[in-house]
């Protein structure tokens, strides 16, 4: 069964759903609008596969296993493309579902909170014009892995005449990663200047937190 799925992962209680089911389809027929053969299917699929399934263990073999595999994959099939074809459309109540042993969908977004941590980087050098960031948590500041989805590294390029930047709010450029390390590659005509940083967490809505601690190198 893949996570999140609706339908029981052990045999027994998929044949305790589909019986379930086996009885309740022939009662809202009309109702719900399911064709005659569709339950009539159903029903001799259910019987197949319930039928297989009480063969006694010790009267089993290769032969009836398989039959009993058959059985079920055939019925679980059977299951799906009703579900798929006749509880949704027209769309069951929550009542009708819970009946069928059904959850309905939920439809609340999953909220998430603003970025309150902070992040910072340890520079080291990879070769000319490069810088490569190993980006880390500054500690004693909240850790909330929704919450820091990823990081946006503010960044500018500042000779030894400009004035260098305050604060983040001064750096012009940035490029957003969920990744640990991040490389950045300057072009020739920067080598020697040097590069400050400041760092924000995002959620991943595009809130941004505190800004993190500037930094700076200077560009092989």
């Amino acid at each position: 069964m893949k996570r999140g799925d609706w339908l029981p992962s052990k045999r027994d209680e998929q044949l305790t759903m589909a019986k379930n089911w086996n009885s309740i389809l022939h009662a809202k027929r009309s109702v719900w609008m399911i064709p005659e053969d569709v339950c009539t299917r159903f029903s001799l699929a259910v019987g197949a596969a319930e039928g297989e399934n009480n063969v006694p263990a010790g009267q089993r073999n290769a032969v009836s296993n398989a039959r009993l595999k058959s059985a079920i994959n055939e019925l679980v099939a059977l299951m799906r493309d009703v579900k798929k074809r006749y509880f949704f459309i027209p769309p069951l109540n929550e009542a009708e579902l819970v009946s069928l042993g059904l959850r309905m969908k939920d439809t609340t977004p999953t909220s998430v909170s603003d970025p309150t941590g902070q992040a910072k980087a340890i520079i080291t050098y990879t070769g000319p014009t490069q810088l490569l960031l190993r980006i880390t948590h500054v500690e004693g500041t909240p850790i909330d892995k929704k919450a820091n989805y990823g990081c946006r590294v503010y960044y500018g390029k500042y000779a030894a005449a400009d004035t260098p930047p305050s604060s983040g709010k001064d750096l012009r450029e940035s490029v957003f990663t969920r990744q640990k390390k991040l490389l950045l590659t300057f072009e020739p005509e920067d080598t020697g200047k040097t590069a400050h940083f400041c760092m924000r967490y995002e959620n991943s809505k595009g809130k941004a937190g505190p800004w993190g601690p500037m930094f700076a190198a200077v560009i092989p």
